[in-house]
């Protein structure tokens, strides 16, 4: 009898036995997208600057330059070539970085390497929150512009789509926002990364068509990539479905992408070599 009521040690579970188990990689980059949209609400300035911005020149320039432009190009809409531009204004640059700075600054970056979460995950999952934010952030640009009269000759699809390549161009350009944020940790230089978007905008096709540039400045906006994304998006406004326009803007995108994204991830790789 005391046989039968004596019982085997239990086994004792060593700490070396006890490992996390990783979730999958949808799950570890909708953790990150969803905290980095849970902290917009909470630091407003983020996104709404860019929307002022983008809502202030698009009056200006119109209330400024309409009349003399489409005065001098018969049948021109000004008011929906301008909302091409007023987009890229809108988009360019709004991004997590900042916030990524902050969290290396305050050491929640190598808290978060300690979980068992993937390291590519916490990069995609604030450019996730990104793309999200940049297209809420064309809303009320495009509404502006249906209220101004701007007709998009592609209809409804057409709008989305202008709406998604913004997001791609926002999307391409952030990288940069964040291979600095990586590489520095200094948030004065992530803030900065706009900068960089000024001459590209201003050095293209942004007040009037690429035929009424002269001299330089038409060989210059002929290189550069802005040039084609604006082109793309004033195409679902002004033309219509245009294959040569919006290939070459997503070429355009594509080409940018790819030189942010190359420096990103390499940014990534030597802060996680560093820590």
């Amino acid at each position: 009898m005391i046989a039968a009521l004596t019982t085997a040690p239990a086994a004792v579970i060593q700490p070396s036995d006890i490992r996390p188990r990783q979730a999958g990689v949808v799950r570890d980059v909708a953790a990150v997208a969803g905290r980095a949209l849970r902290a917009i609400p909470r630091d407003p300035t983020a996104v709404i600057p860019p929307v002022f911005i983008a809502l202030f020149f698009f009056l200006v320039n119109i209330g400024t330059l309409q009349r003399l432009t489409q005065h001098s190009i018969a049948g021109f809409d000004f008011k929906a070539f301008m909302m091409a531009t007023s987009i890229l204004l809108g988009v360019t640059g709004v991004s997590r970085a900042p916030a990524l700075v902050l969290d290396i600054q305050n050491g929640y970056f190598d808290r978060l390497l300690l979980t068992p979460i993937r390291r590519l995950a916490i990069l995609l999952g604030h450019m996730a929150a990104d793309v999200a934010v940049a297209c809420a952030l064309t809303v009320p640009i495009v509404l502006l512009g249906l209220g101004l009269g701007v007709v998009f000759k592609t209809g409804f699809l057409g709008v989305i789509g202008f709406v998604v390549l913004a997001a791609c161009w926002s999307l391409a350009f952030a990288g940069f926002g964040y291979a600095i944020a990586l590489k520095t940790g200094n948030p004065a230089a992530v803030n900065s990364a706009f900068l960089l978007f000024f001459p590209f905008l201003f050095l293209t096709t942004s007040y009037v068509p690429r035929s009424q540039l002269s001299g330089w400045l038409s060989g210059v906006a002929g290189w550069n990539p802005v040039t084609y994304v604006l082109a793309g998006l004033r195409s679902l406004t002004m033309e219509g479905w245009r294959l040569t326009e919006l290939s070459e803007a997503v070429a355009a995108i594509a080409v940018v992408g790819a030189v942010s994204m190359t420096l990103c991830f390499a940014a990534l790789r030597g802060r996680l070599n560093q820590d």
